[in-house]
């Protein structure tokens, strides 16, 4: 695979400004994938300073993203477009404040056709924050810009 610092993120994820959700992706292969993001107060998930459950789940879904969006790109494919099919066991332990980073990690479970089962982990530091499993399904198209 290519090296994740040949690819910007508005090429790996369909969202733009202000609906982007991940500062960075840290890494990725076919099993695990990790970002970066940190809570700033002109989110527009950010509520009385702190980052909403909607927040978290949207994080997570451009995790699972960026995923996709890298393993096409180092295909030489063009970025498919995944939805969310389902969401099950989402847990918030709390909500990050204004000022935190979080990291946020997707491993897959599974994978059959164009659906992937993965399950989610949002941490502050060492802090579980929040969870789920997620069913992705990719879409046969192509993200635009």
């Amino acid at each position: 695979m290519r090296a994740i610092e040949d690819f910007t993120l508005k090429e790996l994820i369909p969202q733009r400004p202000p609906f982007v959700m991940i500062d960075r992706l840290v890494s990725c292969d076919l099993v695990t994938t990790v970002t970066e993001f940190e809570i700033r107060k002109d989110n527009v998930f950010v509520v009385e300073g702190r980052f909403s459950a909607s927040g978290l789940m949207e994080n997570m879904a451009q995790t699972c993203a960026a995923r996709i969006g890298y393993i096409n790109l180092c295909k030489g494919e063009k970025v498919k477009i995944g939805v969310i099919g389902a969401v099950s066991s989402f847990e918030v332990l709390r909500t990050p404040i204004v000022g935190e980073n979080i990291i946020t990690t997707v491993e897959v479970i599974e994978e059959l056709f164009q659906i992937t089962l993965a399950k989610t982990v949002i941490r502050c530091g060492e802090e579980t924050i929040a969870q789920a499993n997620m069913k992705i399904a990719l879409m046969k198209i192509d993200s635009q810009d």
